[in-house]
């Protein structure tokens, strides 16, 4: 499968026009955001477990970044309340499964071979610093050669500089409403904006609070030997 694969072109999916469909596990429901490859894939999705429900156990040969944005997901290290960040490195391994349900950020594939390190960030209890902009205030969550990953806090009426983002963004509304030049985009919209891409991010009286992901497109990650090429 090769869904948003293309990583020249920006893509933007509403939450009108997401579409959900069924997983190999029972209970188990995924919304694709891009995809290339098959079961085993370079991909990043939102990920709802019914309750009761989870997977076997199973390797992450690519490694598995997660952000969990509703209920408690839980696996045999631990339990994740929304806004826990984790991030299981490729080899490493886990039964996951949800209780009373939960909704995830999930991104397969999508680590530098050298970055092995296992993180399990519990963002909720963690302190938003001052950003470089007014109204501005930022999460990190994580970095590693030269790919960062972020929670941004807009304040109500906080204009962004126009800017340029040489290695590619990616943003995943989590509250509120963002908006750039190019359109507005409610809680629960996700945005892939390309490699040198250039947008003034603003916001209006509802503030924002978004992930975001910036350096990361043709980075050399271990998934990208299953992108096909494009003209």
């Amino acid at each position: 499968m090769q869904l948003n694969s293309d990583f020249t072109k920006r893509v933007v999916v509403l939450p009108h026009q997401q579409q959900w469909q069924d997983s190999p596990m029972p209970g188990v429901s995924r919304l694709m955001l891009d995809r290339a490859g098959g079961e085993v894939a370079r991909a990043t999705s939102l990920v709802r477990y019914a309750p009761g429900c989870g997977y076997h156990a199973h390797r992450h040969d690519g490694g598995e970044e997660i952000l969990v944005l509703e209920g408690v997901f839980s696996d045999e290290h631990g339990d994740y309340p929304p806004g826990t960040y984790l991030r299981n490195p490729p080899g490493s391994s886990h039964t996951p499964f949800s209780e009373k349900g939960c909704l995830l950020l999930v991104k397969l594939w999508q680590f530098s071979p050298a970055d092995k390190a296992q993180l399990v960030l519990p963002s909720q209890h963690s302190h938003f610093v001052p950003g470089i902009a007014p109204g501005l205030t930022v999460l990190p969550l994580h970095e590693f050669d030269g790919v960062s990953t972020a929670l941004v806090r807009f304040a109500p009426h906080t204009r962004f500089h126009p800017h340029i983002h040489p290695g590619g963004e990616e943003i995943l509304v989590l509250e509120g409403l963002f908006c750039d030049e190019l359109g507005q985009y409610p809680a629960m919209s996700w945005l892939r904006n390309p490699r040198y891409s250039q947008h003034q991010p603003f916001t209006g009286a509802e503030g924002a609070l978004i992930y975001v992901k910036v350096g990361h497109l043709g980075a050399g990650l271990l998934g990208d030997q299953f992108i096909a090429p494009h003209p």
